[in-house]
């Protein structure tokens, strides 16, 4: 695997080959023996703290080597990896509290019907968790990133698949995050990294992987996840897919405050160069002078925004050609054209169709996600027209109401419209940040993602445990944390 300059687009050095079948057996198996050293919950606390400190200690060369295969900025990646390592800290506490456990006990009662018997539940780990690594974010959400947080701290060990577009970065957290397993008495292989396409299929037809968790375009996302459900035992398969993240303008903010929309949509949409999944890629705004307004505020906007590098040239090729398509669509209008600049650079720009010209099809995807600085802009004329193509939205990750004020007339309907489509619903806000706390939620309706769970936020935990009872069992014989005498001190319900 060779690690590429997104800047000039050519090689810098090789860094791994990929990984043949033998590889992915051995590096399965690595992992699973690891299984019982991590049931120590006090091992797997300190090995997050750990990781975290070895992590904030090589900012330097970490922030470095990621700048040089992703081009997204020290400023931009200093904050990622501050992000990361708090994650990384946040599921050190989860751990310590343990009511991630959720255990409940069921005395007996032989006054119900039907009786009921002494039960104990609480939660317990899958086993391995294979994590495929995102490609725009080469720390929070790849090697060290919330997947992998998440499953050791549910005491899962885990097989990481690199992203071919950071793999020097992905070989050195990976290290550190070994150096920290064995600095916190726990075997290295507690974490595995893995290089390779190939390895990737492989990895989640293995027959020792319990589950996996992804973040990628839905046509990757989609083969695996049908992998998964394939195999002779079928796995749970935590994928984020592809996300419009759709924006509805009311009559009333378009007449209040356009400028203030325009520059707030405008900052949103160029975030790291677009290439958030979180970019708000699709605008329903009214027609009539509050709508020009906006349109206009969006306009000037994007003009004063810098050409920027995308992660791989091959993203940046499949920009401009999927926002020239865009522009074929009878009644398109390109307000400010995305285009290519030199060297290997792209400005954002955004495009214009009335709601009704969208209605009648839409050929060239403007209804499905573009990565990059683009988003598309309907302009609605009725009120019933903003219903009509919400209908044509799938699902995502987050929607968002623009209002005037919370009095504004069209705001609870539409939010009851936009509640089914999304997993996370902003009102007078933006959609990009996702901030890592209990009540987060990181998913939403297919293709947003392939599950209902979240991979942002305390309750990600919950995709690599399943639920246990014991029934009529002897003291002696329950785990700890089921026991009446609760030695290890954790919540019980």
């Amino acid at each position: 695997m060779w690690s590429v300059d997104p800047r000039t687009g050519k090689r810098r050095e090789q860094v791994a080959v990929e990984a043949g079948a033998d590889d992915v057996d051995r590096a399965v198996r690595a992992a699973h023996a690891t299984v019982g050293a991590l049931a120590d919950r006090t091992a797997r606390a300190r090995l997050l703290r750990t990781a975290a400190g070895l992590l904030d200690g090589a900012r330097t060369e970490v922030v470095a080597a990621a700048d040089a295969e992703t081009a997204l900025g020290e400023a931009r990646l200093t904050g990622e990896l501050a992000r990361t390592t708090a994650q990384l800290r946040y599921f050190a506490d989860i751990v310590d509290e343990a009511a991630f456990l959720d255990v409940r006990i069921s005395r007996p009662d032989p006054s119900t019907t039907p009786p009921t018997p002494d039960l104990r539940r609480m939660k317990i780990p899958l086993g391995v968790v294979a994590v495929y690594a995102a490609s725009n974010f080469p720390l929070a959400f790849s090697v060290p990133g919330g997947d992998t947080a998440s499953a050791l701290a549910a005491g899962c060990p885990v097989v990481v698949k690199a992203h071919p577009c950071h793999p020097a970065t992905s070989e050195l957290v990976a290290g550190l995050l070994r150096r920290a397993a064995a600095e916190a008495g726990l075997p290295e292989d507690v974490v595995v990294l893995l290089h390779g396409f190939r390895a990737g299929v492989d990895l989640v037809r293995h027959p020792l992987v319990a589950a996996a968790g992804f973040t990628g375009s839905v046509r990757g996302g989609r083969a695996l996840f049908d992998a998964a459900a394939a195999r002779p035992v079928p796995i749970p398969f935590h994928g984020e897919l592809g996300s419009l993240n759709p924006v509805v303008i009311t009559e009333a903010a378009a007449a209040a405050r356009p400028e203030e929309i325009g520059a707030g949509l405008a900052a949103s949409m160029t975030m790291g160069q677009g290439q958030f999944c979180t970019k708000p890629g699709f605008v329903l705004a009214p027609e009539g002078p509050g709508g020009d307004r906006f349109v206009a505020a969006l306009a000037d906007a994007l003009k004063g925004v810098e050409p920027g590098v995308m992660l791989a040239p091959r993203m940046r090729e499949h920009f401009l050609t999927a926002t020239a398509e865009g522009t074929r669509t009878d009644g398109v209008d390109a307000p400010v054209r995305p285009a290519g600049a030199e060297p290997l650079t792209v400005t954002p720009g955004f495009l214009t169709i009335a709601a009704d010209t969208l209605l009648d099809g839409d050929p060239h995807g403007l209804l499905q996600e573009t990565f990059g600085p683009v988003t598309v802009v309907a302009r609605y004329a009725k009120r019933d027209q903003v219903s009509a193509v919400l209908a044509l939205v799938p699902g995502n990750l987050t929607a968002t109401l623009q209002t005037a004020d919370a009095d504004d007339p069209d705001a609870p309907s539409l939010l009851a419209e936009l509640t089914p489509l999304a997993g996370r619903i902003l009102v007078d806000a933006w959609p990009t940040g996702v901030a890592v706390a209990d009540a987060q939620h990181h998913g939403g309706p297919y293709p947003a993602t392939t599950s209902p769970f979240t991979s942002v936020g305390g309750t990600a935990i919950e995709r690599w445990l399943r639920p246990i009872s014991y029934q009529s069992t002897p003291q002696p014989l329950l785990p700890p944390e089921l026991r009446d005498a609760n030695p290890l001190g954790v919540p019980q319900r």
